[in-house]
């Protein structure tokens, strides 16, 4: 899969569109348990992203996920944009220009170990961790043939595992200050990463099972 400039801005368009939708729920989620201004903050951060978007557009995915990376850590206030950051940026890294589903996946793990190590978390901690794996796993794991079908799973797995951090207690972040007070609530940075892979997958459902482009 070789995506070219016009398929690297409807991905990156598609993930700012639904941040920007969704700002306003990401915000008050935040209030919850939170400082109030996740939304705010990632909506910043991908409006800095759209108005860069000629520049990383033009560059093959590698580079344009690693553009979004760096630009999310500079323009996204709190813990999100480092985590954020770190998660595009070591997509970046790990994807080579035309990858196939065996290399997606394998960034994947290299980008959710970043993840780990740099918000010093794991999975059942109520973080964006506890939906980026199952998703990868999910991935990792589908025997659906066709990429719509595949992709669309992945958006179910995505969203049942946002809403299954609303019974848990926070372990890390803000909300672990909360104690028992943080159950109850859905984290934030679960829901906008639930947000950003439905984006994502409902801009490049099609995805071939090699490294072959199709």
């Amino acid at each position: 899969m070789e995506l070219d400039e016009q398929a690297v801005r409807r991905l990156i368009g598609a993930m700012a569109s639904t941040i920007a939708t969704h700002a306003d729920e990401l915000t008050s989620l935040d209030r919850a348990i939170g400082d109030g201004d996740h939304g705010i903050n990632m909506q910043r951060g991908f409006d800095a992203v759209l108005a860069d978007l000629d520049r990383i557009a033009a560059k093959p995915l590698p580079e344009a996920l690693a553009g979004v990376g760096m630009t999310l850590v500079m323009k996204v206030g709190g813990a999100s944009g480092p985590l954020y950051g770190t998660l595009f940026m070591q997509l970046g890294r790990a994807l080579p220009a035309s990858p196939g589903l065996a290399e997606l996946l394998a960034a994947g793990e290299a980008a959710l170990a970043a993840v780990k190590a740099r918000g010093k978390s794991d999975v059942g901690s109520k973080t964006m961790l506890d939906v980026l794996a199952p998703v990868l796993a999910a991935l990792r794991a589908s025997a659906i043939a066709d990429p719509a079908q595949r992709a669309a799973r992945l958006v179910e797995v995505a969203e049942a595992a946002a809403e299954a951090t609303t019974p848990m207690r926070a372990l890390r972040g803000r909300a672990s200050f909360l104690g028992e007070r943080s159950i109850g609530h859905m984290d934030p940075g679960a829901r906008s990463s639930a947000l950003l892979i439905a984006a994502a997958a409902q801009a490049l459902a099609p995805l071939p099972a090699s490294g072959v482009a199709p």
